[in-house]
């Protein structure tokens, strides 16, 4: 029943928002967690359907001054499977003091200009990211409560300095779901978390929403209404 409504959310996004055209190229952001695990699933399943026809490879980015990482034999292994090309990657990003930049902005943006680059080495036009419909709800109520702004992660972004789009195919499937998704197929977890991802506002809002979901558990989707009345999921 849970893989049933994850596919029919995963292409009803798909349609919904025009995610995928023909002859697309979309890189994946495979970061070793149980959604961008799904993700790359998702999306090699999805490409061996005629229409639309679209290629499908993944990157894993490696952080070198971050003391977390995936095991990086069982996502080739995991990729070869599903008959994807998996590229690997290493980085490291430079702390300075005088600019104050938080370590979770510092690793992602770092791992980002790894993807930007290798998409357009490869000739990829769009960029794949695992965001599901609870990282969209959340970065929504941060947004509010820390900048006093009413906007989220776009489900669907075409870049203006490069010829990539980034899409967000899990964009209507919630978190819950891809859980127990995930503990069905037994996807091997990560050999180590992040250090900082515990300490942050989103854990903070995660639970704020738990609670919030408790009094309405109708909120998510009301939540959800308007951002799309607003124009806040970038469609």
């Amino acid at each position: 029943m849970t893989a049933k409504r994850i596919e029919s959310r995963f292409h009803k996004a798909i349609r919904q928002y025009q995610l995928i055209e023909d002859g697309d190229y979309i890189l994946v952001g495979l970061s070793g967690g149980k959604d961008s695990l799904l993700l790359t699933e998702l999306l090699a399943k999805r490409s061996r359907i005629y229409s639309p026809h679209f290629r499908v490879c993944a990157v894993h980015v490696r952080m070198e001054n971050v003391s977390y990482e995936s095991d990086t034999k069982y996502l080739e292994e995991f990729c070869s499977r599903l008959n994807v090309e998996l590229h690997v990657l290493t980085t490291s990003f430079e702390e300075k003091p005088e600019k104050s930049k938080p370590h979770c902005f510092l690793c992602s943006w770092n791992r980002r200009k790894q993807m930007f680059r290798l998409a357009q080495e490869l000739g990829c036009n769009k960029i794949a990211l695992g965001h599901h419909q609870d990282d969209i709800i959340h970065t929504a109520l941060m947004n509010i409560v820390f900048e006093g702004s009413f906007s989220s992660m776009p489900i669907k972004l075409k870049l203006d300095k490069m010829p990539i789009t980034i899409i967000r195919p899990l964009a209507l499937i919630q978190e819950a779901d891809i859980r127990e998704y995930a503990e069905g197929q037994h996807y091997e977890k990560q050999k180590k978390q992040c250090p900082y991802e515990h300490d942050t506002h989103r854990q903070q809002i995660r639970n704020l929403f738990n609670t919030i979901e408790q009094v309405n558990p109708e909120a998510r989707y009301s939540i959800w209404h308007a951002m799309e009345i607003e124009g806040k999921l970038g469609i």
